[in-house]
């Protein structure tokens, strides 16, 4: 009974990580003030996370975690954030907004934590100088940095120094050093990528759906053909019948007439 007990145990523990691990999600969404609506049981790693106007507390990032490992989008838009210093360490994150925040300094978090930032979006911020941007040279995949409506934007040589301290930028507010405007597949390229995919997942499913269509249509010709053969067949055995049965009238017709002779014999021996 001793050994009985724990296996339920381990099993009840077995079977509630997995809600454990939902319930965590679900309290990440609802400190950010989303309403969490489950919809089936199987659950699909985030890739996307969009919080936009949704008020933080403090001014600080709540509720996200490590647990959001595959997050590549990640958008805090006017959520009130002075402070990054609580953001979770996001290795696969390429893409960051947060614009319209009232975030003056503290990258060197970014640095350490989204080692694969590739855009950056902080357009209306409280940047000054352009020495709080110096911790984003540890950011080496970093290609187009966003600084609209920034105070460091209005001084003289901006863009000059900004290109000089991140010279792997490629496109500082959507232009590049020569003051080339990014295309969209340049600035949105991850977008891009993930349309591409969906486009040919679409696309499969599609040619499966006609390969199926296409045999169901196979599988009625088909039956078609047999029906047509087992008609052909069945006209042939009615055709040999009504033959056989033919004969047989021809066949028994002599037998009849030999009768109808001797019983006409037999009536003239009466007679006599």
């Amino acid at each position: 009974m001793k050994r009985k007990a724990e296996r339920d145990k381990d099993n009840e523990t077995t079977e509630s990580q997995p809600k454990a691990k939902k319930r965590k999600y679900d309290e990440a969404y609802l400190a950010l003030g989303f309403t969490v609506t489950t919809v089936g049981e199987e659950e699909r790693p985030v890739q996307e996370l969009v919080l936009d106007n949704c008020r933080s507390s403090e001014g600080k990032i709540e509720g996200i975690t490590e647990e959001f490992s595959n997050l590549e989008l990640l958008s805090l838009i006017n959520v009130g954030l002075t402070s990054v210093a609580d953001i979770p360490k996001l290795d696969k994150l390429k893409k960051l907004e947060l614009s319209d925040n009232r975030i003056s300094g503290g990258l060197e978090v970014l640095a350490e934590r989204l080692v694969n930032l590739t855009h950056l979006n902080l357009s209306g911020n409280k940047f000054k100088d352009i020495s709080t941007l110096e911790p984003l040279k540890k950011l080496p995949q970093l290609k187009s940095l966003d600084l609209f409506n920034c105070e460091v934007t209005n001084l003289g040589d901006y863009r000059d120094s900004i290109f000089t301290l991140l010279p792997q930028l490629t496109y500082l507010d959507g232009y590049d050093a020569d003051d080339c405007e990014a295309s969209d597949s340049d600035g949105e390229a991850d977008a891009v990528d993930d349309e591409g995919e969906s486009e040919e997942f679409w696309e499969e499913e599609e040619d499966d759906d006609e390969d199926v269509v296409a045999e169901e249509d196979d599988d009625d010709s088909g039956d078609d053909e047999e029906g047509g053969v087992n008609g052909e067949v069945d006209s042939e055995e009615d055709d040999d019948d009504e033959e056989d049965d033919e004969e047989d009238d021809e066949d028994s017709s002599p037998v009849k007439g030999q009768k109808r002779k001797r019983d006409q014999e037999e009536e003239e021996e009466d007679d006599e």
